[in-house]
């Protein structure tokens, strides 16, 4: 089975199909605007889960120890990204840093906390953009 991007694209059309709707809402004391919010905030974490289970597949295809790659911590796999040129090296920060906000969403469920995660969304986006091309060269070039 060919390596590819698309179940991460569809998880970023996700998330951007749920920001739209968050931004269309004006309620913020609904119903709707709360199902919208979580929806957005539940697309960025299994879009970051995704990405980083395609991150460690092309740290792979570079050459590495399988078994050493499946040890690695989420960070490192971001880092090891950085070194091969799957991420810019100034992505990497971003991405520690989205990592740091998904490991908050998962233990604080405030709606500061929400708020502050939304923020971080539209440029998440355009970085897993460049990510998903980035990693589909690779699983391209390993094929």
């Amino acid at each position: 089975m060919p390596l590819n991007v698309e179940h991460l694209l569809r998880t970023t059309q996700t998330l951007e199909q749920a920001l739209e709707a968050l931004q269309k809402c004006t309620d913020t004391s609904s119903v709707l605007y709360d199902l919208y919010r979580n929806a957005a905030i539940k697309s960025f974490e299994l879009s970051l889960e995704t990405a980083g289970k395609l991150m460690r597949k092309a740290l792979k295809a570079f050459g590495g120890n399988p078994r050493e790659v499946d040890r690695l911590v989420f960070n490192e796999v971001l880092r090891h990204c950085g070194k091969h040129g799957v991420l810019e090296i100034e992505a990497v920060e971003r991405w520690l840093a989205y990592r740091a906000n998904r490991n908050n969403t998962a233990h604080d469920y405030g709606v500061e906390f929400a708020n502050q995660t939304l923020i971080l969304l539209p440029t998440y986006i355009q970085d897993i953009r460049v990510l998903a091309t980035r990693l589909q060269g690779v699983f391209d070039a390993a094929a």
